[in-house]
Protein backbone atom coordinates (compact mmCIF):
# COMPACT_ATOMS: atom_id res chain seq x y z
CA UNK A 1 0.00 0.00 0.00
CA UNK A 2 1.33 3.19 -0.87
CA UNK A 3 1.98 6.07 2.13
CA UNK A 4 -0.13 8.40 2.91
CA UNK A 5 0.96 12.36 3.33
CA UNK A 6 -0.18 14.83 5.36
CA UNK A 7 0.46 18.78 5.60
CA UNK A 8 0.17 21.27 8.12
CA UNK A 9 -1.27 23.95 5.11
CA UNK A 10 -1.56 27.72 5.18
CA UNK A 11 -4.66 27.83 3.77
CA UNK A 12 -5.26 31.59 2.66
CA UNK A 13 -3.09 35.01 2.95
CA UNK A 14 -5.26 35.83 6.18
CA UNK A 15 -2.09 34.92 8.94
CA UNK A 16 -4.86 32.12 10.16
CA UNK A 17 -3.25 29.31 11.67
CA UNK A 18 -2.35 26.20 9.96
CA UNK A 19 -4.73 24.06 9.40
CA UNK A 20 -3.17 19.76 9.37
CA UNK A 21 -4.99 17.63 5.92
CA UNK A 22 -4.54 15.41 3.27
CA UNK A 23 -1.42 16.04 1.18
CA UNK A 24 -0.54 14.43 -2.42
CA UNK A 25 2.34 12.07 -2.10
CA UNK A 26 5.47 13.98 -3.99
CA UNK A 27 7.55 11.79 -6.59
CA UNK A 28 10.78 12.62 -6.91
CA UNK A 29 12.17 14.25 -10.05
CA UNK A 30 15.55 14.00 -11.40
CA UNK A 31 17.93 15.08 -9.07
CA UNK A 32 15.80 15.17 -6.41
CA UNK A 33 15.00 12.63 -3.26
CA UNK A 34 11.33 11.93 -1.46
CA UNK A 35 12.55 12.20 2.18
CA UNK A 36 10.32 10.81 4.91
CA UNK A 37 9.99 13.50 7.39
CA UNK A 38 11.25 12.65 11.33
CA UNK A 39 11.66 16.38 12.31
CA UNK A 40 11.52 19.83 10.83
CA UNK A 41 12.92 23.22 12.66
CA UNK A 42 10.82 26.93 12.77
CA UNK A 43 12.76 29.32 11.23
CA UNK A 44 11.44 32.85 11.17
CA UNK A 45 10.51 33.49 7.63
CA UNK A 46 8.27 30.52 8.19
CA UNK A 47 5.43 32.44 10.51
CA UNK A 48 7.16 35.76 8.67
CA UNK A 49 5.13 34.09 5.19
CA UNK A 50 1.78 33.64 7.61
CA UNK A 51 1.98 37.08 9.17
CA UNK A 52 2.63 39.36 5.90
CA UNK A 53 1.72 37.26 2.96
CA UNK A 54 4.88 36.96 1.24
CA UNK A 55 6.53 34.47 -1.03
CA UNK A 56 3.39 32.46 -1.72
CA UNK A 57 2.63 32.58 -5.47
CA UNK A 58 -0.82 30.41 -4.88
CA UNK A 59 -2.99 29.13 -1.71
CA UNK A 60 -3.44 27.20 -0.04
CA UNK A 61 0.34 26.13 0.19
CA UNK A 62 3.01 24.42 2.17
CA UNK A 63 5.53 26.09 4.83
CA UNK A 64 8.72 24.85 6.19
CA UNK A 65 12.31 24.78 4.77
CA UNK A 66 14.42 23.03 7.55
CA UNK A 67 13.96 19.14 8.13
CA UNK A 68 15.48 15.93 8.62
CA UNK A 69 14.46 12.31 8.07
CA UNK A 70 14.83 9.11 5.79
CA UNK A 71 15.10 8.79 2.19
CA UNK A 72 11.83 7.10 1.22
CA UNK A 73 12.92 6.97 -2.48
CA UNK A 74 15.44 8.70 -4.87
CA UNK A 75 15.02 10.42 -8.40
CA UNK A 76 16.81 10.03 -11.77
CA UNK A 77 20.26 10.34 -11.52
CA UNK A 78 20.86 10.23 -7.97
CA UNK A 79 23.64 8.06 -6.89
CA UNK A 80 24.45 9.61 -3.43
CA UNK A 81 21.85 7.92 -1.44
CA UNK A 82 19.63 5.01 -0.65
CA UNK A 83 16.43 3.94 0.77
CA UNK A 84 16.36 3.93 4.57
CA UNK A 85 19.39 6.29 4.68
CA UNK A 86 19.11 8.78 7.47
CA UNK A 87 19.79 12.79 6.22
CA UNK A 88 18.94 16.36 6.51
CA UNK A 89 17.72 18.46 3.89
CA UNK A 90 17.14 22.16 3.13
CA UNK A 91 13.89 22.26 1.65
CA UNK A 92 13.75 24.21 -1.77
CA UNK A 93 9.65 25.51 -2.02
CA UNK A 94 10.65 28.92 -1.56
CA UNK A 95 12.59 28.61 -5.13
CA UNK A 96 10.45 25.86 -6.90
CA UNK A 97 7.02 27.66 -5.77
CA UNK A 98 5.95 23.86 -5.49
CA UNK A 99 4.29 22.73 -1.67
CA UNK A 100 5.94 19.37 -2.56
CA UNK A 101 9.33 20.82 -1.75
CA UNK A 102 7.84 22.10 1.58
CA UNK A 103 9.05 20.94 4.91
CA UNK A 104 5.98 20.41 6.98
CA UNK A 105 4.39 17.87 5.85
CA UNK A 106 5.41 13.69 6.17
CA UNK A 107 6.67 13.54 3.21
CA UNK A 108 9.17 15.91 1.12
CA UNK A 109 10.82 16.41 -2.66
CA UNK A 110 13.78 17.63 -2.23
CA UNK A 111 16.79 18.53 -4.35
CA UNK A 112 19.66 15.99 -3.95
CA UNK A 113 21.90 19.09 -3.93
CA UNK A 114 20.81 20.24 -0.66
CA UNK A 115 20.61 17.14 1.62
CA UNK A 116 23.69 15.58 3.47
CA UNK A 117 23.61 12.32 5.05
CA UNK A 118 23.80 12.53 9.24
CA UNK A 119 25.75 10.40 11.44
CA UNK A 120 24.43 7.97 13.97
CA UNK A 121 25.90 10.27 17.00
CA UNK A 122 23.26 12.86 15.67
CA UNK A 123 19.04 12.59 16.35
CA UNK A 124 16.88 13.88 13.18
CA UNK A 125 16.05 16.47 16.04
CA UNK A 126 19.95 17.72 16.80
CA UNK A 127 20.51 17.83 13.01
CA UNK A 128 17.23 19.22 11.61
CA UNK A 129 18.42 22.69 12.89
CA UNK A 130 21.46 23.14 10.68
CA UNK A 131 20.23 22.92 6.72
CA UNK A 132 19.05 26.47 5.86
CA UNK A 133 21.54 27.71 8.45
CA UNK A 134 24.04 26.02 6.18
CA UNK A 135 22.71 26.90 2.93
CA UNK A 136 22.44 31.23 4.05
CA UNK A 137 25.31 31.33 5.71
CA UNK A 138 27.10 29.87 3.01
CA UNK A 139 25.96 32.49 0.35
CA UNK A 140 26.82 35.36 2.06
CA UNK A 141 30.49 34.22 2.88
CA UNK A 142 31.41 32.24 -0.21
CA UNK A 143 29.41 33.71 -3.14
CA UNK A 144 31.63 35.71 -5.58
CA UNK A 145 28.95 38.36 -5.06
CA UNK A 146 29.67 38.05 -1.21
CA UNK A 147 32.20 37.57 1.05
CA UNK A 148 33.98 35.45 -1.53
CA UNK A 149 36.10 33.64 1.32
CA UNK A 150 38.02 30.36 1.05
CA UNK A 151 35.71 27.50 0.85
CA UNK A 152 35.75 25.37 3.84
CA UNK A 153 38.14 22.64 4.54
CA UNK A 154 38.62 19.79 6.97
CA UNK A 155 42.13 20.95 7.66
CA UNK A 156 41.78 24.61 6.82
CA UNK A 157 44.43 26.94 6.68
CA UNK A 158 45.47 29.97 7.92
CA UNK A 159 43.81 32.81 5.31
CA UNK A 160 45.01 35.98 5.90
CA UNK A 161 41.52 37.73 6.15
CA UNK A 162 38.92 38.49 9.12
CA UNK A 163 35.44 38.75 9.33
CA UNK A 164 32.91 40.24 11.59
CA UNK A 165 29.52 38.15 11.99
CA UNK A 166 26.98 40.24 14.07
CA UNK A 167 24.82 38.21 15.65
CA UNK A 168 26.96 35.14 16.27
CA UNK A 169 24.77 32.90 18.96
CA UNK A 170 21.55 33.04 16.09
CA UNK A 171 20.91 30.34 14.16
CA UNK A 172 22.56 31.49 10.70
CA UNK A 173 25.37 33.39 12.80
CA UNK A 174 26.43 29.93 14.89
CA UNK A 175 26.46 28.42 11.39
CA UNK A 176 28.47 31.24 10.14
CA UNK A 177 31.08 30.87 12.74
CA UNK A 178 31.57 27.41 12.12
CA UNK A 179 31.68 27.63 8.55
CA UNK A 180 34.35 30.97 8.46
CA UNK A 181 36.17 29.00 10.82
CA UNK A 182 36.73 26.09 8.75
CA UNK A 183 37.80 28.47 6.39
CA UNK A 184 40.55 29.10 8.10
CA UNK A 185 39.53 32.80 8.50
CA UNK A 186 39.82 35.12 11.51
CA UNK A 187 36.62 35.37 12.98
CA UNK A 188 35.34 38.41 15.52
CA UNK A 189 31.83 38.37 16.71
CA UNK A 190 29.10 39.84 18.94
CA UNK A 191 27.53 38.50 20.94
CA UNK A 192 25.81 38.63 25.33
CA UNK A 193 27.77 38.11 27.84
CA UNK A 194 25.92 34.30 28.44
CA UNK A 195 26.77 33.66 24.55
CA UNK A 196 30.25 34.46 25.19
CA UNK A 197 31.58 30.44 25.73
CA UNK A 198 29.19 29.60 23.24
CA UNK A 199 30.03 30.80 20.13
CA UNK A 200 33.95 30.80 21.30
CA UNK A 201 33.29 26.46 21.43
CA UNK A 202 32.18 27.12 17.48
CA UNK A 203 35.53 28.77 16.46
CA UNK A 204 34.78 32.42 17.05
CA UNK A 205 38.50 34.22 17.81
CA UNK A 206 37.31 37.62 19.64
CA UNK A 207 33.56 37.81 21.45
CA UNK A 208 32.42 41.34 21.70
CA UNK A 209 28.82 41.74 24.00
CA UNK A 210 26.64 43.74 22.39
CA UNK A 211 25.46 45.01 25.11
CA UNK A 212 28.67 46.22 27.44
CA UNK A 213 29.39 49.89 26.21
CA UNK A 214 30.47 50.88 22.50
CA UNK A 215 30.49 47.51 21.49
CA UNK A 216 31.16 49.55 17.74
CA UNK A 217 34.38 51.03 19.28
CA UNK A 218 35.00 47.91 20.42
CA UNK A 219 34.56 45.97 17.25
CA UNK A 220 36.51 49.02 15.27
CA UNK A 221 39.57 48.51 17.66
CA UNK A 222 39.85 44.75 16.79
CA UNK A 223 39.24 45.02 12.99
CA UNK A 224 42.64 47.08 13.82
CA UNK A 225 44.47 44.68 15.69
CA UNK A 226 43.56 42.17 13.12
CA UNK A 227 44.72 44.41 10.29
CA UNK A 228 48.09 44.95 11.95
CA UNK A 229 48.47 41.01 12.18
CA UNK A 230 48.34 40.50 8.38
CA UNK A 231 44.38 39.84 8.89
CA UNK A 232 42.51 41.99 5.85
CA UNK A 233 39.00 42.51 6.69
CA UNK A 234 36.59 40.95 4.10
CA UNK A 235 33.57 42.04 5.42
CA UNK A 236 30.77 42.50 7.75
CA UNK A 237 28.01 39.18 7.71
CA UNK A 238 24.76 40.89 9.73
CA UNK A 239 23.12 37.48 10.71
CA UNK A 240 20.41 39.35 12.54
CA UNK A 241 19.55 41.79 9.94
CA UNK A 242 17.52 44.06 11.64
CA UNK A 243 17.85 47.75 10.60
CA UNK A 244 19.55 48.87 13.60
CA UNK A 245 21.45 45.97 13.41
CA UNK A 246 22.50 46.65 9.49
CA UNK A 247 22.59 50.37 10.39
CA UNK A 248 25.46 49.19 13.28
CA UNK A 249 27.07 47.00 10.81
CA UNK A 250 27.79 50.07 8.79
CA UNK A 251 28.77 52.53 11.04
CA UNK A 252 31.64 50.08 12.20
CA UNK A 253 32.77 49.56 8.17
CA UNK A 254 32.92 53.91 8.14
CA UNK A 255 34.29 54.26 11.39
CA UNK A 256 36.83 51.95 11.00
CA UNK A 257 37.81 53.80 7.81
CA UNK A 258 38.04 50.58 5.60
CA UNK A 259 37.44 50.64 1.89
CA UNK A 260 34.98 52.20 0.24
CA UNK A 261 33.08 49.32 -1.24
CA UNK A 262 32.90 47.04 2.16
CA UNK A 263 30.47 44.65 1.89
CA UNK A 264 28.07 44.19 4.60
CA UNK A 265 25.64 40.88 4.10
CA UNK A 266 22.38 40.32 5.25
CA UNK A 267 19.83 38.42 5.01
CA UNK A 268 16.91 40.65 4.94
CA UNK A 269 16.40 43.56 2.34
CA UNK A 270 18.57 46.37 4.17
CA UNK A 271 17.40 50.15 5.20
CA UNK A 272 17.88 52.25 2.30
CA UNK A 273 19.70 54.87 4.88
CA UNK A 274 23.15 53.04 5.37
CA UNK A 275 26.55 54.67 4.95
CA UNK A 276 27.24 55.38 1.62
CA UNK A 277 30.87 53.60 2.65
CA UNK A 278 29.37 50.47 2.38
CA UNK A 279 27.58 48.02 -0.19
CA UNK A 280 24.53 45.93 1.52
CA UNK A 281 24.38 42.78 0.03
CA UNK A 282 21.12 40.88 0.67
CA UNK A 283 21.67 37.01 0.23
CA UNK A 284 18.84 34.29 -0.61
CA UNK A 285 19.90 30.61 0.68
CA UNK A 286 19.04 29.15 -2.40
CA UNK A 287 21.38 31.23 -4.77
CA UNK A 288 24.01 27.72 -4.17
CA UNK A 289 22.25 25.76 -6.74
CA UNK A 290 22.37 28.54 -9.43
CA UNK A 291 24.56 27.78 -12.08
CA UNK A 292 26.88 31.24 -11.26
CA UNK A 293 27.06 29.83 -7.54
CA UNK A 294 27.02 26.05 -7.73
CA UNK A 295 30.18 25.27 -6.79
CA UNK A 296 29.52 26.72 -3.53
CA UNK A 297 26.64 24.72 -3.07
CA UNK A 298 28.66 21.14 -3.74
CA UNK A 299 31.55 22.21 -1.67
CA UNK A 300 29.88 23.02 1.20
CA UNK A 301 26.59 20.63 1.07
CA UNK A 302 28.77 17.73 -0.73
CA UNK A 303 31.94 17.79 -0.06
CA UNK A 304 32.07 19.31 3.54
CA UNK A 305 29.01 19.13 5.86
CA UNK A 306 29.36 15.09 5.44
CA UNK A 307 32.32 14.50 6.40
CA UNK A 308 32.44 17.41 8.88
CA UNK A 309 29.42 15.82 10.80
CA UNK A 310 31.04 12.52 10.86
CA UNK A 311 34.08 14.33 12.53
CA UNK A 312 32.12 16.27 14.70
CA UNK A 313 33.86 19.25 13.31
CA UNK A 314 30.70 20.99 12.15
CA UNK A 315 28.28 20.86 15.32
CA UNK A 316 24.78 20.80 15.13
CA UNK A 317 24.13 24.30 16.68
CA UNK A 318 22.27 25.77 18.06
CA UNK A 319 20.80 23.31 20.09
CA UNK A 320 17.55 22.03 19.55
CA UNK A 321 14.52 23.19 21.72
CA UNK A 322 12.18 20.65 21.17
CA UNK A 323 8.61 22.16 21.72
CA UNK A 324 5.76 19.30 20.91
CA UNK A 325 4.98 16.13 18.65
CA UNK A 326 2.79 15.96 15.59
CA UNK A 327 2.41 18.62 12.41
CA UNK A 328 -0.59 19.83 14.80
CA UNK A 329 2.11 21.20 16.84
CA UNK A 330 3.87 23.22 13.98
CA UNK A 331 1.44 26.10 14.81
CA UNK A 332 2.33 26.54 18.16
CA UNK A 333 5.84 26.07 17.89
CA UNK A 334 6.21 29.24 14.99
CA UNK A 335 3.82 30.98 17.37
CA UNK A 336 6.93 30.03 20.12
CA UNK A 337 9.92 31.22 17.55
CA UNK A 338 7.94 34.57 16.74
CA UNK A 339 8.16 35.22 20.71
CA UNK A 340 12.21 34.82 20.48
CA UNK A 341 14.45 32.04 22.10
CA UNK A 342 18.34 32.57 22.37
CA UNK A 343 20.59 30.05 21.67
CA UNK A 344 18.20 27.45 20.33
CA UNK A 345 16.34 26.31 17.47
CA UNK A 346 12.49 25.18 18.24
CA UNK A 347 12.18 21.90 16.70
CA UNK A 348 8.85 20.07 16.36
CA UNK A 349 9.14 16.15 15.71
CA UNK A 350 7.03 14.10 13.27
Amino acid sequence: MAPQNQAAWITEKSGKPLKVAEAPLPSPGPGEVLIKTAAVAINPVDWKIQDYGIFIPKYPAILGVDLAGTIEEVGEGVTRFQKGQRVMSHAPSLLTGNSTAAAFQHYVASFDTLTSPIPSSLSFEQAVVLPLAISTASAGLYQSDALALPLPSLSPQPSPKSVLIWGGSSSVGSTAIQLAHASGVHVITTASARNADYVRSLGADVVLDYGAGDVEAAVVAEIGKAEAAGKAFAGIYDAISHPETTKAAASIAAKAGLKSDTKVITTLPPPEDLEKSVVPVNVFALTITADAHKHVGDAVWRQYVPEALAQGKLQAKPDALVVGHGLENVQMAMDKQKEGVSAKKVVVTL
